[in-house]
């Protein structure tokens, strides 16, 4: 399993000029269970950005607010913390689905109401993941909300229901399958990465493996096995 993870890393990955945004929920060498978010941009709107964590909460702000033109798709809470649970998206979405768990709905509900984002070429899917600790086998879904292939003005709804990774791997999805213009949008199922070592072990090797034109920011989270975090490691490009 490891070598299947190390070989798709590789190849969707360090070897891609561009797979945009992505996130990936598994268990890290000691078997502790580990989330991975990353963005990336081309255009200087895009990479006007920077992590900040605070506590369990990870959000995106901008390096220089003189710059920002439009927030409404580069600022956001990218992972949140309930109670036995954990969200990673890359969008205001992790509010929604947040919000929505709080109501007693349903992670499939709260994204049933959100689309693909409105950014014309490229339609940028809305990828989301969910980590359920609550009790009993973990439960690990995630989301890829994408342009119908016919009508972007339509949304087409994926979940994956996952089984529990062995240790040292994750499951994984990116927003897009490389560079282009527009840009292609993943398609197929979440990917089979690799998490293996510590918090700091896993940074270090999702960051050297990203273009380093395009990199932006990096963030791993490790959570026990009551669902809280233990660590929210940060890297940016801007410091």
């Amino acid at each position: 399993m490891n070598e299947l993870a190390s070989r798709t890393f590789d190849r969707s990955i360090a070897e891609n000029r561009y797979p945009g945004r992505g996130l990936v929920i598994g268990r890290n060498g000691g078997g502790d269970w580990t989330l991975v978010y990353w963005i990336m941009g081309r255009s200087a709107h895009s990479r006007n950005r920077q992590f900040v964590a605070e506590g369990s909460v990870l959000r995106t702000q901008a390096f220089d607010p003189s710059l920002v033109v439009d927030p409404s798709l580069i600022i956001y809470e990218a992972m949140l913390e309930r109670p036995g649970l954990q969200l990673v998206t890359n969008g205001d979405q992790t509010r929604t689905i947040s919000d929505a768990l709080d109501r007693g709905s349903s992670f499939e509900a709260a994204l049933g109401t959100r689309a693909h984002e409105p950014d014309a070429p490229h339609y940028t899917p809305r990828i989301s993941g969910m980590l359920d600790l609550r009790g009993g086998a973990p439960r690990l879904v995630i989301s890829i909300l994408r342009k119908n292939p016919l009508d972007a003005a339509l949304t087409d709804r994926a979940f994956y229901e996952l089984g529990t990774p062995a240790p040292g791997t994750g499951r994984g999805i990116t927003t897009y399958a490389g560079d282009g213009d527009p840009l292609p949008t993943f398609a197929g199922e979440p990917l089979v990465l690799p998490c293996e070592g510590r918090g700091a072990d896993i940074l270090e090797r999702y960051w050297s493996a990203l273009d380093a034109d395009n990199r932006i920011a990096l963030a791993v989270k490790t959570v026990g096995a009551d669902g809280t975090c233990r660590e929210l490691l940060v890297k940016n490009r801007h410091t």
